[in-house]
C-alpha cells in the first residue's frame, strides 16, 4: 500500500468548495481560495494585499443595507475574544467588473487564528453565498396557494424569528465586549500592581488598551504641577494597532507637546480634570492646534477621525492624561469604550499618586534615617570613610548605625551595630543605644569590652527593650609601637559579623572573636572579652552590617565568602577608600536590596 502523499495545506485552501478568505487582524486579505474569487467575480491579484472592506465596499444605491457594518463587528468582535463568532443571514451586494453591483445573501462565519501565546494572528472568514436560496424562497412565497392568511402568518413568524435572531447576535456581541472589557481591567490592574515603578507600568498601558478600545494610543505624565498645559507634559508610552506604524505614533508622541499651542484639549483635559473629546474630524483640529512641522506632517499620516483625552486623576491631582484615537475606518470611541477607559484611567491615577506619597514616605524616612548618623571624626595618620544604604522594598527607616569619635584619652573608638527590626521603633531604638553607647564610651574612657557591658546595663535600666548586635574597636598604640608604625586594634563583637582586614600587601582575614558574645539586651551581667590585632601602616578594616552579606536563599558563610574574594579582587586597583567602599556595595548589593547596609571603613597612613 502506498503511503499517503504530504499535505499541501495552501492546495487544500484553495480547492475547498465554499467560499474562504484569510485576513489579516486589521482585515487585510492574505489570501482568496477559488470558491471566493468565483461568487465574488474578483481576482487574486486584485484582491491580496487589500482591505477588506476596500475591495468590497457598501453598494451606494443601497445606503441602508448593515450587513458590511455587522460584519465589521463580527470580525472585530472574533478577533477581540478570541473566539468564533457564527452571523444570522446578511445582505451585501458585490461590485461587479462593469462597475455595478449585483445583490447577494450570505450566511458568514468567522473563525480567529491563534499563535502559540493565544494571540490573533489571522483570521478565517467563511461566507456561503444563498442568494439563490432567498430568491427561490421568495419566488415560492409569491407563487404559494397558501392563503392570504396563512402566508402573513408565515411572514410574521419568520419577521419575528429573525428579530430574535438578531436580537441573540447583539447579546452575544454585548457580552463578548463585556469579557474583553473584564480581562483588559484586570489586565491593567495586574499591571499597575506588579511593580513599585508606577510610572513605567502606566506607559506600557498603552499597549494593553489598543486595539480593544482604540486605534492608538498616547500615554502622558505631568513633569511640573505648577504647569496645567501640554509644556508641563511628558511621553511615557504609545501603541498602534497595526506594528508598522507604531513608530510614527512614537515619533509623533515625541514631537507633539512643545508645537501644541495653548487651549488645545490636552490643555483643557489638565487644566479641568475632565474627559475631552472630539468625536469627528479629529485630523482638521489637530492640525489647527499644532504649530506647522515634523509633528503635524506625522499626524496627517497617522489621520485621526476621532479622538478621547482622560486625565489621570487621583486625591484631587491631574497626574497625566490617556489619549485614545481611531481613524475614519473605526466607529468614534463609544460610551461603553469611554467609561472602560474612564475606569482604567482612575486606576492608573490612583497607582500613580500612590507611588508619589510612597516616595515621599520614603525620602522622609532616609533623611529621618540620615540625620541619626552624625558625621565621623578623623583622628590624625587615620582616614574614616561611611556609608549608609536604605533597603530598596521598604519606606520604613531601619536600626543600622555606625560611629567613629575619639575619648579624652586621645583614642578612637569606632563602632557599628543594628537593632532588631526595620521600623520607626527600631530607628528609635537604635538612636538610644547608639547614644548611649557613644556617652558611656567618652565618660568613662573605657574599653571595647567595658562600654559594651555599660550600654547592657544601661538598656535594662531604662527599659529600651529591644536586642541589638554591635562591634567596638578602639584604635591604640604605645610609644614604641608609633616608633615601628605600629598600632593596636582592641575590639569586642556581640553578636555583630566580624570585621575583615585588609592588608597593604592585598591579604584579607576576618578579626574574629576569641569567643561567642551574646547580642547586647540579652544577658546584662554576663562577661565581655576583647581581641587584638596588630596593624601595620596602609592596612584597612572593614566593618559592616549583616544585610551586606545575607541572603534569603544563600547561608550566610557564602555571603561572607563573597566579602572576601571581593575585597581581593578590588584591593588589586590600589583603590582610594570612598572608591573602596563604593566598589563593595555596587558588587556585593543587588539592584534592589532587601535589608539597610551600614559601612564603616578606617585605613591607617604612615606616620611622619
Amino acid at each position: 500500500m502506498r503511503p499517503p502523499p504530504e499535505l499541501d495545506f495552501r492546495r487544500v485552501f484553495d480547492e475547498t468548495p465554499v467560499p474562504l478568505l484569510l485576513l489579516t487582524p486589521d482585515f487585510v486579505i492574505l489570501r482568496a481560495n477559488h470558491a471566493r474569487l468565483e461568487v465574488t467575480a474578483t481576482t487574486l491579484g486584485g484582491t491580496v494585499g487589500r482591505g477588506l472592506f476596500e475591495v468590497f465596499p457598501v453598494n451606494p444605491d443601497d445606503p441602508g443595507a448593515d450587513g458590511l457594518v455587522n460584519l465589521r463587528d463580527s470580525l472585530a468582535l472574533a478577533r477581540d475574544t478570541r473566539r468564533p463568532q457564527t452571523m444570522a443571514v446578511q445582505k451585501y451586494d458585490i461590485p461587479m467588473p462593469d462597475g455595478t453591483y449585483e445583490e447577494r445573501f450570505w450566511s458568514p462565519r468567522n473563525v480567529p487564528i491563534l499563535d502559540e501565546d493565544g494571540e490573533v494572528v489571522m483570521l478565517l472568514h467563511r461566507s456561503d453565498d444563498i442568494t439563490d436560496y432567498v430568491h427561490s424562497r421568495d419566488a415560492a412565497r409569491v407563487s404559494s396557494e397558501l392563503s392570504e392568511r396563512l402566508r402573513e402568518r408565515a411572514e410574521r413568524v419568520e419577521h419575528d424569528l429573525f428579530a430574535r435572531t438578531r436580537e441573540l447576535e447583539q447579546l452575544v456581541a454585548h457580552l463578548g465586549r463585556a469579557t474583553a472589557r473584564a480581562e483588559l481591567l484586570a489586565a491593567v490592574t495586574s499591571e499597575l500592581t506588579s511593580t513599585l515603578d508606577a510610572e513605567q507600568a502606566v506607559g506600557r498601558m498603552a499597549r494593553l488598551v489598543v486595539p480593544l478600545l482604540a486605534d492608538w494610543c498616547i500615554v502622558s505624565l505631568v513633569t511640573d504641577e505648577r504647569r496645567s498645559s501640554a509644556r508641563g507634559l511628558r511621553d511615557v508610552g504609545s501603541w498602534h494597532a497595526e506594528e508598522a506604524v507604531r513608530p510614527v505614533v512614537a515619533e509623533y508622541a515625541a514631537t507633539r507637546l512643545q508645537v501644541l499651542r495653548p487651549g488645545s484639549l490636552l490643555d483643557r483635559a489638565l487644566s479641568t480634570g475632565r474627559a475631552q473629546v472630539q468625536p469627528t474630524r479629529a485630523l482638521e483640529y489637530l492640525t489647527s492646534v499644532l504649530e506647522p512641522g515634523r509633528a503635524r506632517d506625522l499626524v496627517t499620516g497617522l489621520a485621526p477621525e476621532s479622538l478621547l483625552i482622560l486625565p489621570l486623576r487621583a486625591r484631587g491631582r491631574t497626574l497625566g492624561t490617556l489619549m485614545l484615537a481611531n481613524g475614519a475606518a473605526r466607529s468614534p470611541i463609544t460610551a461603553e469604550e469611554t467609561a472602560t477607559a474612564t475606569d482604567i484611567a482612575g486606576r492608573a491615577g490612583l497607582a500613580l499618586d500612590t507611588a508619589r506619597l510612597y516616595r515621599q514616605q520614603r525620602e522622609l524616612a532616609e533623611a529621618l534615617q540620615r540625620s541619626l548618623l552624625s558625621d565621623p571624626a578623623q583622628p590624625d595618620d587615620v582616614e574614616i570613610v561611611v556609608r549608609y544604604t536604605p533597603a530598596a522594598e521598604t519606606a520604613q527607616v531601619g536600626g543600622d548605625w555606625y560611629d567613629a569619635f575619639v575619648q579624652p584619652s586621645g583614642a578612637a573608638i569606632l563602632t557599628i551595630g543594628d537593632v532588631l527590626g526595620h521600623d520607626t521603633d527600631a530607628a528609635a531604638a537604635m538612636a538610644q543605644v547608639r547614644s548611649l553607647l557613644r556617652g558611656i564610651a567618652v565618660a568613662t574612657d573605657a574599653g571595647p569590652a567595658a562600654v559594651l557591658t555599660g550600654v547592657d546595663r544601661a538598656m535594662v535600666t531604662l527599659g529600651v527593650g529591644t536586642t541589638a548586635t554591635a562591634v567596638v574597636a578602639r584604635l591604640e598604640q604605645t610609644p614604641q609601637e608609633a616608633r615601628r608604625g605600629v598600632r593596636r586594634l582592641v575590639w569586642s563583637n556581640a553578636g555583630h559579623p566580624p570585621p575583615v582586614l585588609l592588608t597593604p600587601a592585598g591579604g584579607v582575614s576576618w578579626l574574629q572573636a576569641a569567643a561567642a558574645e551574646l547580642l547586647l539586651g540579652v544577658l546584662p551581667e554576663g562577661p565581655r572579652g576583647e581581641s587584638v590585632a596588630a596593624l601595620e601602616a596602609g592596612s584597612t578594616v572593614l566593618f559592616y552590617t549583616d544585610g551586606l552579606v545575607e541572603r534569603r536563599d544563600e547561608v550566610l558563610d557564602d555571603g561572607l565568602a563573597r566579602l572576601r574574594g571581593t575585597l581581593a579582587e578590588v584591593a588589586l586597583g590600589d583603590p582610594t577608600l570612598d572608591e573602596l567602599c563604593e566598589a563593595v556595595l555596587e558588587r556585593m548589593l543587588p539592584q534592589r536590596p532587601a535589608d539597610d547596609v551600614a559601612l564603616l571603613a578606617v585605613r591607617l597612613h604612615p606616620q611622619h
